[in-house]
């Protein structure tokens, strides 16, 4: 059964700010009114009064305004504003109790900056007494495990790299393992990241290593952007993956899952030698020849977002299905057997 409900707000990589990425999810038990978790804020309050005018039944007929004020919480994976954009225009027009924004302590500074009077006016602080504003910083230490953030939701915080700055060196976002507590079922979120493969300091590493066991029986559901499409020269990806980085990070996922499997098959085999030979199970000859498992990734699902903009336009159909069909190909090329889909505006998916 789904743990989740979410609504695609937008899922865009830019520069269209109509499409940018922003998503809305509830535990499925719960109604919207009983409370929301906004991941991202790219696009906002008008994306989704303009996805209601299409189908006002999308989030149980209520308005943007009322969405919006039924947010608890917002988690931010970094402050570039095609993902922050939507939560700080609305900051001065949301109703309802205060929102506290989850994001690691430096994408928090970040947004102080934003929120200081000049760019934006002054509409959040650290101070959970102080009502007075209406946004709450509240910062999630990576790698410090899984912590409440709303009834029966945790979140588990990793870094990833997003590109290296020449003055400031290596950007960091966020890749985040959100838990419906009751159940133990979880879906994996990144951020905005770029490949392994081209950094000295790889990180995407350890979130595959944190994901690897619970795959796909608790974890069965991974959303990662692929911002350009097949054939983008590495010096120009600017911090982000296309088709072929992106399979080669599930490859990598793909021989983690692995390790863990064939670890998990010595431990049991040992220890049913360890039994005396009247409770050993019988086996047959054929499952002591190990052999290489196929499609290590069956079961995931893996949702395409953050598809940057065909301005050029120069493909006869929407780039986030001509790159979902490039990663489509490579993953089975490859053997990996993971689903592979495009997360789309307006799209409600279960999770």
């Amino acid at each position: 059964m789904p743990s989740f409900d979410m609504v695609v707000v937008g899922s865009g990589g830019g520069p269209y700010e109509t499409n940018l990425s922003s998503y809305l999810i509830k535990p499925c038990d719960t109604s919207w009114k009983d409370g929301i978790i906004a991941l991202e804020a790219g696009s906002g309050i008008g994306t989704l009064h303009q996805l209601l005018d299409r189908d006002a039944t999308l989030l149980d007929k209520l308005t943007a305004h009322q969405v919006y004020s039924f947010i608890r919480c917002f988690i931010i994976s970094h402050a570039h504003l095609d993902h922050v954009n939507g939560l700080v225009l609305s900051a001065g027009s949301l109703l309802g109790p205060r929102k506290r924004v989850c994001a690691p302590l430096p994408t928090l500074k970040s947004l102080e900056t934003i929120f200081a009077d000049r760019i934006w006016p002054n509409l959040a602080s650290w101070d959970a007494d102080d009502a007075a504003y209406k946004l709450l910083y509240d910062p999630l230490k990576f790698d410090e495990g899984y912590r409440s953030i709303f009834p029966d939701v945790s979140v588990k915080a990793m870094p990833v790299l997003h590109g290296k700055n020449d003055t400031l060196g290596d950007y960091e976002s966020s890749a985040f393992f959100i838990r419906h507590d009751p159940s133990c079922q979880e879906f994996l979120f990144f951020g905005d990241v770029s490949p392994d493969s081209l950094t000295s300091n790889p990180q995407t590493i350890a979130v595959w290593r944190a994901a690897a066991p619970k795959i796909p029986s608790t974890l069965s559901t991974i959303f990662i952007e692929c911002s350009w499409p097949s054939g983008r020269p590495d010096e120009q990806l600017y911090g982000h993956l296309s088709p072929e980085h992106l399979v080669d990070e599930l490859a990598a996922l793909a021989a983690e899952v692995a390790a863990v499997r064939s670890c998990s098959a010595k431990s049991s085999s040992r220890a049913e030698e360890a039994l005396p030979k009247r409770k050993r199970r019988r086996r047959n000859k054929s499952a002591d020849v190990e052999t290489t498992p196929s499609e290590p990734l069956a079961g995931l699902r893996i949702y395409i977002m953050h598809c940057k903009d065909d301005l050029e336009r120069k493909y006869s159909r929407p780039i986030y299905h001509v790159i979902r069909d490039q990663v489509a190909a490579l993953v089975q090329a490859k053997g990996l057997g993971a689903e592979v889909l495009s997360a789309e505006q307006g799209m409600t998916i279960a999770i």
